[in-house]
């Protein structure tokens, strides 16, 4: 009997060390904290200066890099807009929802979108009493059905796809084909071909507002930013303020929008109760010329499989719970990010079918790896893993270019000493290889392809308008 008593006390001596370490980590009180996402468009590795930019300055950003965490290795779940919002809002890979497509994202007369049966951050928060906004860009399907009130937002502020898709834009598809861009409020169109340069006020003060109105309840913010997404547009108060151009205006304004929005939760005395993790959904449209951002000493861009397509800036901050001026050098992705913050909210075995995401709580709490691979998707095809340092491409990553052929693959790299992806030294590691080549197979086997959503072509786009926005 009494051996088995003092096995007891060992035990309730261990649980209650260990609750004591998490205590110190994450706040326990905040069992419901409140949760923003901000997710900017194309913004690139090297495009912060915590992040190295010699010439764009982001002193708001910079404080909060100084006040909370660092993520040097933090990665999409792909590198081009539709499918990098699924991934994030899922925490599944796109193959597996279908928001992949050959077009790769949604257009204005795309008849398909994020299905309504897929759980999402949102839909799974406010069935724990949560409030939900989703404010800027949303870019997962316009037709209603598709829509952010129909994925567990309250409530939509903004635009249902990218900020060039209308007839303003530079695209010559677009000049012909496409109907003015529509922003809506709710369900309802309030206005088409709104002056861009007043989207990133818009979106800062109506995400105040929420955050004002739902002080006293628990609530997710997810701020979708369509900058810096070409066209570029300022407006003229910030206008001719960075030495980097235009692209520098744009990111500067963002980078006061986050400080706005950091300090209304100072103000609101909430700051220690709120998680905020700031990060872009891909690399840079450097093909933009001076008008399209930078991987820094990342290899490749938006739309790559490169890092610089794939790995993108990550700042988290949670006063009182994620130590002050960290850098974390862990492997991590936006699609951890659902798993992670269902965690937060006391649902420790949080579970989902065919879940890419993990909890890496203990990445932002206590710096810890948790996350150990990566998968690189061209559509639906598994181009390269990374696993710990190391990255093999089984396919070729670039094939509209005759940089490799395919008696070079597979390719492979050391992303500590070569995160430029310069140096492939495959032939001196034949065991590696081997071992990489099985956790691709292996990952090719258990991964369930769906049949793409995005494909579907209405016979007119207005149909789409129509069907969910009767006074368009």
């Amino acid at each position: 009997m009494i051996p088995k008593m003092l096995s007891s006390l060992k035990h309730l001596r261990l649980n209650l060390f260990f609750l004591f370490l998490y205590s110190c980590t994450f706040n326990s009180t905040n069992i419901h904290p409140n949760f923003i996402i901000i997710f900017v468009d194309d913004l690139g590795y090297g495009d912060l200066s915590s992040f190295g930019h010699p010439t764009i300055h982001t002193p708001h950003l910079d404080k909060m890099t100084s006040e909370g965490m660092k993520l040097t290795q933090f990665y999409v779940g792909s590198s081009i807009c539709t499918p990098s919002r699924a991934a994030l809002l899922t925490g599944k890979l796109p193959v597996r929802t279908g928001m992949y497509g050959k077009r790769s994202v949604l257009f204005p007369d795309n008849a398909g979108g994020l299905q309504s049966s897929e759980k999402t951050i949102a839909s799974e928060l406010r069935s724990l009493n949560y409030k939900t906004a989703c404010i800027g860009k949303w870019h997962l399907g316009h037709m209603e059905e598709f829509m952010p009130m129909n994925h567990g937002f309250d409530t939509f502020y903004g635009i249902p796809y990218s900020n060039d898709m209308g007839p303003e834009s530079q695209w010559d598809y677009a000049r012909t084909n496409f109907p003015p861009l529509p922003f809506l409020d709710g369900k309802d169109t309030i206005g088409v071909s709104l002056d861009q340069s007043q989207f990133i006020k818009m979106f800062t003060d109506r995400s105040i507002d929420f955050i004002q109105q739902n002080k006293n309840d628990p609530f997710f913010l997810y701020l979708a930013h369509s900058a810096p997404h070409t066209p570029l547009m300022i407006n003229k108060e910030n206008e001719g303020k960075s030495e980097r151009g235009l692209y520098g205006d744009v990111v500067s304004e963002l980078d006061r929008s986050v400080g706005r929005i950091l300090n209304t939760l100072k103000d609101l005395e909430i700051h220690k109760k709120t998680f905020v993790i700031f990060t872009s959904d891909n690399g840079p449209w450097s093909w933009r010329g001076v008008n399209g951002g930078s991987a820094g000493l990342l290899k490749g861009n938006k739309g790559s499989v490169y890092e610089g397509g794939y790995r993108v800036p990550a700042i988290a901050w949670m006063p009182g719970s994620i130590d002050e001026g960290i850098i974390s050098r862990s492997i991590s992705s936006t699609l951890d990010l659902l798993p992670t913050i269902m965690n937060m909210t006391g649902n420790n075995d949080y579970q989902i079918s065919g879940l890419d995401g993990m909890d890496i709580s203990n990445t932002f709490f206590k710096n810890i790896p948790v996350r150990n691979n990566i998968h690189y998707y061209r559509q639906d095809t598994l181009v390269a893993v990374r696993h710990q340092e190391w990255k093999i491409y089984i396919n070729d990553p670039n094939p509209w270019n005759d940089e490799f052929t395919k008696a070079d693959l597979p390719l492979l790299y050391n992303l500590n000493h070569d995160p430029s992806e310069k140096y492939n030294i495959a032939n001196n590691h034949p065991k590696i290889i081997e071992n990489l080549r099985q956790l691709a197979e292996a990952h090719i086997k258990e991964t369930i392809v769906e049949p793409s959503k995005l494909d579907t072509i209405l016979p007119s786009y207005r149909a789409g308008y129509d069907q969910y926005n009767k006074n368009f």
